[in-house]
């Protein structure tokens, strides 16, 4: 399947990019092996949403409720982490891509916030892709922070509580300037959301494939394209 059979193309697509664990498991490996495989479909999953014409792709690379895994395979996911900023840049930046890293940056380690910045700086120009990785990341969190600094212009009297729309409050958010997704992925067959992006997706589509992360392939990729393709969306209009 190629994509010319896809006539509607998302704006926007997140991945909640999820059974890194439970395929090790299968495959009787480590958890940070699943997780080194998962970081190559995640490759893969860019460049096919580049060249397919994806303005914007999210992808939930670690969450705020991670850090309360096992210390050694928290160690290992930022060595990961490190290794994927270190070995991926230039390949980003000659697609073209734009990396913007969304969540909680001061709980990361000083050597990977440094990658980050540089990674960040390097591409800040590029326009064929923005990928958001949501990295420390917890919706709920992201709400407060946004209510927190909306509170702190109210106190200063920079912002009048009356004046506070849903537009004012996204300028808030860790997504600001990113138009909300169009399509949610999720694999592992879970269908929950998992404190991912939960004002953004407000009206997005949703897509469950039954595949952990590291079976996902661009062509299951093409499969949820095409299911969003069929869907007429309405939010909240009548039929």
């Amino acid at each position: 399947m190629t994509e010319k059979h896809l006539l509607k193309v998302p704006q926007h697509v997140a991945i909640i990019m999820d059974g890194n664990g439970r395929w090790a498991r299968q495959q009787s490996l480590s958890r940070l092996e699943g997780h080194k495989r998962g970081s190559e479909v995640a490759r893969d999953i860019v460049t096919a949403a580049s060249r397919i014409g994806i303005s914007y792709l999210t992808l939930y690379a670690f969450s705020s409720e991670n850090w309360r895994r096992d210390p050694n395979e928290v160690s290992g996911l930022m060595a990961l982490l490190k290794h994927y900023l270190e070995t991926e840049a230039t390949e980003l930046n000659k697609e073209g891509a734009r990396l913007k890293i969304i969540g909680e940056r001061s709980l990361l380690p000083n050597t990977i916030l440094n990658l980050i910045e540089e990674v960040e700086d390097l591409t800040k120009t590029n326009k064929k892709i923005i990928l958001q990785m949501a990295i420390s990341y917890g919706s709920r969190a992201e709400i407060i922070h946004a209510v927190q600094h909306i509170a702190e212009k109210v106190r200063d009297h920079r912002l009048d509580p009356n004046k506070i729309t849903e537009q004012v409050f996204e300028e808030h958010l860790y997504t600001a300037g990113v138009p909300d997704p169009d399509l949610l992925i999720r694999t592992s067959g879970e269908q929950r959301i998992s404190n991912y992006l939960l004002w953004q997706v407000a009206y997005t589509e949703l897509v469950f494939v039954d595949k952990f992360w590291p079976d996902f392939t661009p062509e299951d990729f093409m499969e949820a394209l095409l299911t969003y393709q069929n869907r007429e969306r309405r939010f909240g209009t009548a039929a």
